[in-house]
């Protein structure tokens, strides 16, 4: 079932937390912010709906690090019920498309509660101060890929934080897969 992000709730302050990334470190807010902000990315390996844009979180990520934003991207779903995303294959995944960036195994699911994660993907942009800046959505992709023209959204609104630390007023939720949470 597709599910979409809530409104963005500007200036809410990022939760501290630490997890371990599939390289074997731990990671933490201090540890992943950069100097103008940090993008927190929950995905996963088994959606459609990331499966359509991974490359193009990929490019984004890589972008937005040259602007001094951290970025990471964290796993909640259950591997119990879905084991395409297991902590391995999270590992397969990270290195055969070579993430710029972190990715973080939520075991028990604490994360993407106190973030209030839906789905996946949901972006959570925060700037300089760790508030919260971007709710919204990459591009206008679904299941399907959006046109190679399509608006890059993510990026422009975090270019914006970057240099006022201020999201866009005007913000389109992101959908995707529900977080898959244990029973």
């Amino acid at each position: 079932m597709a599910l979409n992000t809530p409104v963005c709730d500007f200036g809410w302050q990022a939760p501290d937390f630490e997890l371990e990334d599939t390289l074997g470190s731990r990671q933490t807010l201090a540890s992943l912010r950069g100097p103008n902000g940090l993008l927190l990315m929950f995905i996963c390996n088994h959606c459609p709906y990331v499966k359509a844009i991974i490359d193009r979180i990929c490019r984004d990520a890589r972008e937005l690090q040259t602007l001094g934003i951290g970025v990471a991207a964290i796993m909640s779903n259950d591997p119990a019920e879905y084991p395409e995303d297991s902590f391995d294959n999270m590992q397969r995944v990270a290195r055969d498309l070579n993430f710029s960036f972190p990715y973080l195994h939520d075991a028990t699911q604490e994360v993407a509660r106190r973030y209030g994660a839906v789905c996946t993907p949901d972006f959570f942009g925060f700037n300089r101060d760790l508030q919260l800046q971007y709710r919204g959505r990459l591009d206008a992709s679904g299941r399907m890929p959006a046109p190679p023209d399509a608006r890059r959204e993510l990026v422009e609104a975090m270019r914006l934080v970057a240099e006022t630390h201020r999201g866009p007023h005007q913000q389109i939720a992101s959908m995707g897969c529900s977080i898959k949470w244990r029973d």
